[in-house]
């Protein structure tokens, strides 16, 4: 995600909402931990970089876009040994489509995991 602070917004009758894309991403984190099998999220160069400049990043691996009214969501995680890999990205992606969609009320277009490794031990999450 990039530094800069980005917002999605809507309007209805009472006025304008605003809904930062780190609130997204927060959303997608939590989600995506929820997911039995799933160790942690793995950070990206984007975080990495950040973590290294000494900004920890609770969202590290997600990235959010928007194109006009839908999300699109990319994230990395690692996952538990003796889980099937494509059953956990599909697991990942409805639990990340239906926390945005139900705490949002924004249309997701797309939700894209990468699994960049496996952990052979238990997590203290």
């Amino acid at each position: 995600m990039s530094e800069s602070k980005e917002y999605v917004s809507r309007s209805d009758e009472l006025g304008n909402i605003h809904i930062s894309e780190e609130v997204l991403a927060a959303i997608t984190a939590a989600a995506a931990l929820e997911v039995e099998g799933v160790n942690s999220l793995s950070a990206n160069l984007g975080s990495d970089l950040a973590e290294l400049l000494g900004k920890k990043n609770l969202t590290k691996g997600i990235r959010i876009q928007m194109e006009e009214e839908k999300v699109r969501v990319e994230l990395s995680i690692l996952m538990d040994y003796g889980h099937t890999i494509p059953e956990m990205g599909r697991a990942v992606q409805d639990g990340v489509k239906a926390a945005l969609e139900s705490m949002t009320g924004l249309e997701v277009a797309e939700v894209s995991v990468t699994v960049s490794g496996i952990s052979f031990e238990k997590s203290a999450r």
